[in-house]
């Protein structure tokens, strides 16, 4: 029985707490960025100024949410010193190069190019520009392989040895960045990002539509948002499903957790829903499907999985947690799905932009990919107790030798800074989506290539007629600031 004042369950829940604000900001910047360079390109290739109508709308969105990652991921290096220090001891060796590739790899790569994506449309050129867009978007997606290869060495660790002070040292770099878990968790991790954001961006652009459906630059962000549902949502699940595969074989613990199963079973039933009981050693009041579970993990009907009694109680996940998250998140998934499937039936009836009922929908899935992200991995991280090193590490051998009051202290102070500061900038966001994306943000470059003063995040002016007229005699060039 967990004690609630006890230091290292207040760790974690610090821990839980700060990741949970900060992951949401980096998966939609992952997906932000690519969506830019996407409509970017999309500017260049067609001439077409509604293009970059809505990049130059939803930049100053995401430097917002790149600048709150940013500062919440900063505060989680700090825990790894003061309230994990044995862990990042024994680690430290292998995860501390890993997160310095992340930084010389993709931090710089961003913040090198970040300031002439977001201020330069104006001052280096079209193409120049629309390569820091690219380089942007690429440092997230090196972020990410980076982050992720972290943490699936935790979930599953490999090229390694174990010296004599007992710090985990790399024998083989290569199997350590590729470890077994790694490829499935990148993709699954990228695809939810993309989706985060193309559900953002259609339920944006849907509540947009209900107040004018008329509106070119908010059909053309539903109409690319539905797009991505209907192709991306499908390929999720199935990538889910191959990441499933992949945790049975290496933490077949996790699975039992999240299925549901206290009994070895062959030709095992799927567990739609119940209450799940860790003193009972049961699920109360199942709905299942006979033979489902091994199909679905075994692809057998008989199929034998392994049930929790397998493991002594004290190495067992907290099976009501990840039953439920889990669910959640596959619930979300198979939703995402479903708005893809009824846009593209009525985008096949020329009727996208018709359907009240399903703007309504899409608006209220605009949080989904979020609340699906953290559902995910809280499926993953409590999934993965009672260890920090999946078999190797224990979580209560990774604690920093503190006192629960000073932990309970920080960590109160956190929820309070946490809530004032990211709940303001959640805000201003809001703000910046409310505003109408045809009308708001002016052009940085008409499609006849005059351009006007005014940079990618803060609209001005146009240039006068006869500022126009000698752009125009001199190429597109002007004496103006």
């Amino acid at each position: 029985m967990v004690e609630f004042l006890d230091a290292a369950f207040l760790a974690r829940v610090q821990f839980a707490f700060t990741i949970s604000f900060h992951i949401v900001f980096p998966a939609f910047s992952i997906g932000l960025a690519s969506y830019l360079a996407v409509l970017e390109g999309l500017w260049l290739w067609t001439g077409r100024d509604v293009f970059l109508r809505i990049f130059q709308y939803w930049i100053k969105i995401f430097a917002v949410v790149f600048g709150m990652g940013v500062v919440s991921g900063i505060v989680m290096s700090y825990q790894f010193g003061t309230n994990w220090s044995v862990f990042s001891d024994k680690t430290g060796p292998i995860l501390g190069p890993l997160m310095g590739y992340e930084v010389l790899s993709a931090f710089f790569l961003e913040a090198g190019f970040l300031g002439v994506m977001l201020f330069g449309m104006n001052k280096v050129g079209k193409k120049l520009h629309f390569f820091a867009t690219l380089m942007v978007a690429l440092g997230t997606l090196f972020s990410a392989f980076w982050i992720l290869s972290v943490n699936s060495w935790m979930q599953t660790p490999a090229g390694y040895g174990i010296n004599e002070v007992g710090q985990f040292i790399p024998v083989d770099w290569w199997a350590a960045v590729f470890n077994p878990s790694f490829p499935y968790r990148l993709v699954h991790m990228v695809l939810a990002a993309y989706l985060t954001t193309a559900f953002v961006v259609g339920g944006v652009a849907a509540w947009h539509l209900l107040r004018d459906k008329t509106n070119q630059s908010a059909r053309i962000m539903f109409s690319m948002a539905m797009w991505m549902a209907v192709i991306v949502a499908p390929i999720q699940i199935i990538a889910g499903d191959f990441h499933g595969l992949n945790t049975l074989e290496h933490q077949p613990a996790k699975i039992a957790a999240i299925e549901g199963h206290f009994e070895t079973k062959k030709g095992a039933p799927l567990i739609l829903f119940g209450l799940p009981s860790m003193q009972d050693e049961a699920v109360h009041y199942a709905l299942e499907i006979p033979k489902l579970g091994s199909l679905i993990l075994t692809h057998d009907l008989n199929g034998e999985i392994k049930g929790l009694k397998e493991w002594a109680p004290e190495d067992r996940p907290n099976v009501p947690i990840v039953f439920w998250s889990f669910r959640i998140m596959v619930g979300l998934g198979f939703l995402m799905a479903a708005l893809g499937a009824w846009s593209f039936l009525r985008r096949m009836q020329n009727k996208l932009y018709e359907t009240p009922l399903m703007l309504r929908f899409a608006t209220w899935m605009a949080p989904s990919g979020f609340i699906a992200l953290l559902a995910g991995w809280i499926t993953t991280e409590v999934g993965r107790q009672p260890y920090t090193v999946y078999g190797l590490l224990r979580t209560s051998d990774s604690i920093s030798p503190i006192d629960a009051p000073a932990v309970a202290i920080s960590l109160l102070a956190f929820v309070v800074v946490y809530f004032a500061v990211f709940g303001v900038g959640v805000v201003y966001i809001l703000r910046l989506m409310k505003r109408t994306p045809d009308t708001d943000i002016p052009d940085d470059y008409k499609s006849d290539g005059v351009p006007v003063r005014a940079t990618s995040m803060f609209p001005v002016k146009k240039l006068s007629s006869h500022d126009q007229e000698l752009a125009k005699a001199s190429g597109g060039k002007t004496n103006g600031n």
